[in-house]
């Protein structure tokens, strides 16, 4: 590893598994110290306990509430000094047509998934403005630009994470603050598998799932990971208010028969 990070300490949500542990533990190789902010505490211990070429620290914490945001941030400067990367990875899914959803669903995903966001730039900002250099970024979808079937709250809240984070990107700009986001397809995730054990076949949904794939292939959660890391770092320098898609060429095409 470079240690592109060396020195540098990131605060990233949805620490505990798929996207969020991926760019964990990258960047820990890569030099930063850690914070992991989660409400998985078994799942996020193992990973704490996993790095060991940086300092990580496991802050248990329910994104969606601002105060819970807040104190973990409070907490991540208070153990490492400052704060020069935020990483917004926290998402869930919930599937069903919009009209079998209640306001609870609703407001839950939008919580986890948008106003975190909203929490995590809000209180960090008094931080990151301290750095000539400061970088959040938000973790979209392919859905941020698509829609996709019987996911109406998860594809509302990913396109608005992406018109979010080029509105972070203008306003802070002037303080050295660049946020991108990037933008992964189907990708090898813990919440993949759960969705996909439900078919009652997992590997023929996952298959058939990929048959709009170019490459073929689901993501690794540490291919995500890379890209979050560019973006992360002055390897970007010049790109803000952007999204970075990683998702096999499934975008590319408005159809694709992969036979």
């Amino acid at each position: 590893m470079s240690r592109r990070l060396e020195g540098q300490t990131a605060w990233i949500s949805g620490a505990a598994s798929g996207i969020g542990e991926g760019v964990a533990r990258l960047f820990a190789a890569e030099g930063a110290n850690v914070a992991l902010v989660d409400v998985d505490i078994e799942r996020a211990e193992a990973v704490r306990l996993a790095i060991t070429e940086a300092r990580a620290l496991f802050i248990p914490t329910d994104v969606s509430s601002e105060a819970a945001v807040r104190d973990s941030i409070a907490a991540t400067v208070a153990a490492f000094g400052g704060l020069n990367i935020v990483v917004n990875c926290a998402g869930l899914v919930h599937i069903g047509p919009l009209h079998e959803y209640d306001e609870a669903d609703w407001d839950r995903l939008m919580g986890v998934n948008l106003k975190s966001i909203f929490f995590s730039v809000k209180h960090g900002i008094p931080y990151l403005r301290r750095n000539a250099r400061s970088y959040v970024v938000n973790v979209g979808s392919i859905s941020s630009f698509v829609g996709q079937a019987a996911t109406p709250a998860y594809t509302a809240s990913k396109s608005a994470v992406l018109g979010l984070s080029r509105s972070i990107a203008l306003d802070y700009a002037s303080i050295g603050l660049r946020c991108n986001c990037v933008c992964p397809g189907i990708t090898d995730t813990p919440m993949l598998r759960h969705h996909l054990g439900k078919t009652g076949d997992p590997e023929a949904a996952l298959a058939n799932r990929l048959r709009r794939v170019p490459l073929k292939v689901a993501l690794a959660p540490d291919e995500v990971a890379r890209s979050v890391l560019y973006l992360s770092c002055e390897d970007s320098a010049g790109v803000t208010g952007t999204s970075l898609v990683v998702d096999g060429g499934y975008l590319a095409a408005a159809e694709w028969n992969a036979e």
